[in-house]
């Protein structure tokens, strides 16, 4: 009896996480029907009034809140709400990504995508050797994998699949199309990297993702686990190390920027020091959130903090 209804469990479980799938295919199905700006800009519009309904609504504000406690409820909702229309953009630039990258360095306007550190894109391309690339999740960080491939540069990029298995599998299979080699997160994919590192290649990593065996670290003066992949990568195959990330412009435009290379804290003895690199990392993608708060995702549990808001 017990196995009987664990199976009507799964099976329930199963079909609500494709119910999700179908309304949210639906939904970037039906944008596809307008052209980008309108699209971009409903989705922004939609998702500024429904998100704040939801529960992750409320982990917004307590995430804000110790962030910023030197701002009043107001402002942190406004961050807040502008946050979600960023994820309405998000969504909706999956549909139109493939058109919304048209930089063109031999362009003399500007398009809708601008690119700062193209001689660090080339560099890297013509004078293969170990680097990563590490980002966060603001603007439209997806663009950034695309640019790469753009210039010739073929980047092993790691990622978190969505928990939906249904949306997993189609956005692996959209983004591997665009994006160059795509390594989702799990046990064995430390040696998937490491290998490309090996081969003298590059990866991609985002670094604001919540590690529950992750180092001490703190963010935003609040205590977070980091994970320390990245720096265990560069000790070991002294990879170099560049900053790169995307910001929203007004007109639905974008700025691309790969900062130049970082020199990673090391110890006395010239070891690359895990922890403090693990904190560098987070400094950097708070200065970063700093400057655009509301182009970061802040419905991310980053801190771990579900529990002490009641769920």
């Amino acid at each position: 009896m017990k196995m009987v209804i664990t199976r009507i469990v799964l099976s329930l479980m199963h079909f609500r996480q494709w119910l999700v799938a179908q309304v949210a295919f639906g939904f970037l199905n039906l944008l596809k029907i307008f052209p980008a700006d309108p699209a971009i800009n409903f989705a922004d519009w939609l998702v500024r009034k429904i998100g704040p309904r939801t529960f992750r609504h409320k982990l917004m504000l307590t995430n804000l809140r110790n962030a910023y406690p030197e701002k009043d409820d107001a402002e942190l909702q406004d961050i807040a709400v502008k946050s979600w229309g960023h994820m309405g953009r998000l969504a909706a630039e999956y549909v139109f990504l493939d058109r919304l990258f048209d930089f063109d360095p031999q362009r003399e306007e500007p398009g809708r995508v601008e690119v700062s550190g193209i001689p660090i894109f080339v560099d890297l391309r013509d004078n293969p050797r170990p680097f990563i690339v590490f980002t966060a999740h603001t603007g439209n960080f997806e663009l950034l994998p695309v640019a790469g491939a753009a210039f010739g540069q073929k980047v092993t990029v790691l990622f978190r699949p969505p928990n939906n298995p249904y949306i997993a599998e189609k956005v692996f299979s959209f983004r591997s199309a665009r994006m160059g080699k795509l390594v989702p997160s799990h046990a064995g994919s430390s040696f998937a990297l490491a290998r490309q590192l090996e081969a003298g290649g590059g990866v991609g990593v985002l670094v604001d993702q919540k590690f529950g065996k992750g180092l001490p670290t703190s963010f935003f003066g609040q205590q977070v686990r980091t994970n320390p992949l990245l720096a265990k990568l560069v000790r070991q195959f002294d990879a170099e190390v560049y900053p790169a990330r995307c910001i929203r412009l007004p007109g639905n435009r974008y700025r691309l920027e790969i900062e130049p290379r970082i020199d990673v804290p090391r110890d006395d003895k010239g070891n690359v020091d895990v922890q403090a690199t693990a904190q560098m990392l987070n400094d950097k993608v708070e200065s970063w959130v700093r400057e655009y708060p509301e182009q970061w995702l802040w419905y991310h549990d980053r801190w771990n903090i579900k529990k002490k808001i009641g769920r």
